[in-house]
């Protein structure tokens, strides 16, 4: 017997195959890329985080991390050869895992920098609320799409349930970098779903006035609110130092594990990555990594636009929007744009819970994009289907 030297055939017909021939392989690629370089990146800064909080093993953080990545792809792959339907599955059961824990929290999480977002669960840190995320985005797209059937289901107002539930327990943790994320993200699945725009509206301007309400709320919120408009009266040695390790890179960088803000940070492999690679590998390589995150989300609206199932419109285009949207929060705060927010650059920060929900996020995000009978519409462009008007 003669053998192929391709890894797949086109007529392979096993599940591995066919997931193969059916995925974006250049959505695949980035995530891929994206990860490789968030373990890369670990290497570089997992020794002073593990000198500043006393780890015995300079590469403590870089080990982790490595795993973390091995989970992601892991989680990436086995995910996007499920099915839409059994991906609406497993959205509801980590829906409802998830907020059942964040709903513990107060009893049983873990408190750091004045919030609980955290359970000590065998050595690992898990956050609830990264892996609620992309599971409240494929259930409300689900609600969305039931809505516009017609067939009695109260689609709409499930789904404003569901996310009501998750902003509550975000607020109480308090987290209201998260709050925003899912609102926007949640926002932009109401808006695919073909709402009329004085609804779009209506509903943009009430959460709009809840972000400003957090300001009054909140105190770490007004604290940070103020620091930014008022740096000359505040203390931002944080950011600074990660201004100071942007522009001391240059072009090039100052060399992979060379830069030296990192020793003086203590968020600077977390949240403050971005800063940290800009340092180290320079203006040209922090460019091109924005570059692949816009790859990113630009490609998988693309496919997204083109389903013809309306849940699986809705469903993908949040997704990206929401990988999107965080990534550009994140690289707005390290370039000193908004106000500070412990928020990880996806896949690209240290941490598993950060590393291992995306890897979750994108491998919906990819199964519900695979190319299937019947799944692309011939034209661009989302379908409306008006059954909100």
């Amino acid at each position: 017997m003669t053998h192929s030297p391709h890894a797949f055939l086109r007529s392979d017909r096993t599940s591995v195959g066919q997931w193969w021939w059916t995925m974006d392989r250049w959505l695949l690629g980035t995530v891929v890329i994206l990860i490789a370089l968030g373990v890369l990146l670990s290497f570089g800064t997992s020794p002073a985080a593990a000198e500043r909080l006393h780890y015995s093993d300079a590469f403590h953080f870089a080990i982790r991390q490595t795993v973390f990545g091995i989970g992601a792809v892991a989680i990436l792959i086995g995910v996007s050869m499920l099915s839409a339907r059994n991906i609406r599955r497993a959205a509801f059961f980590v829906y409802v895992a998830m907020i059942i824990l964040m709903a513990a929290l107060p009893f049983i999480g873990h408190e750091a920098k004045g919030a609980t977002r955290w359970i000590h669960l065998a050595g690992f840190t898990l956050q609830p609320s990264e892996f609620m995320k992309p599971a409240l985005i494929i259930l409300v797209a689900w609600m969305f799409a039931e809505g516009q059937k017609g067939e009695g289901v109260p689609g709409v107002f499930i789904a404003f349930c569901l996310y009501l539930l998750a902003v509550g327990l975000l607020l109480i943790q308090p987290d209201v970098g998260q709050t925003v994320l899912i609102t926007v993200a949640f926002g932009a699945a109401f808006w695919m779903a073909g709402v009329p725009m004085s609804w779009i509206m209506v509903l943009g301007g009430m959460a709009f006035a809840g972000l400003c309400s957090t300001y009054f709320l909140f105190d770490h919120v007004h604290q940070r609110v103020d620091n930014f408009l008022s740096p000359d009266k505040a203390d931002k040695h944080q950011i600074s130092q990660a201004s100071e390790a942007i522009w001391a890179g240059g072009l090039f960088g100052r060399g992979p594990g060379e830069g030296v803000m990192k020793r003086g940070v203590p968020d600077m492999h977390t949240d403050f990555a971005y800063s940290v690679l800009a340092e180290e590998y320079g203006l040209i390589f922090s460019l091109a990594l924005i570059a692949l995150f816009a790859f990113l989300v630009v490609r998988g609206l693309y496919k997204s636009l083109r389903l013809s199932d309306p849940f699986e419109q809705v469903a993908a285009a949040g997704l990206f929007v929401l990988v999107g949207q965080q990534a550009l929060i994140n690289v707005a705060v390290n370039l000193n744009m908004i106000p500070t927010k412990g928020m990880t650059l996806p896949f690209i920060s240290y941490g598993g819970s950060s590393m291992l929900a995306m890897g979750l996020t994108l491998g919906m995000a990819l199964g519900l994009t695979r190319r299937r009978p019947g799944a692309y519409t011939p034209s661009e462009g989302l379908a409306r289907a008006g059954a909100f008007a």
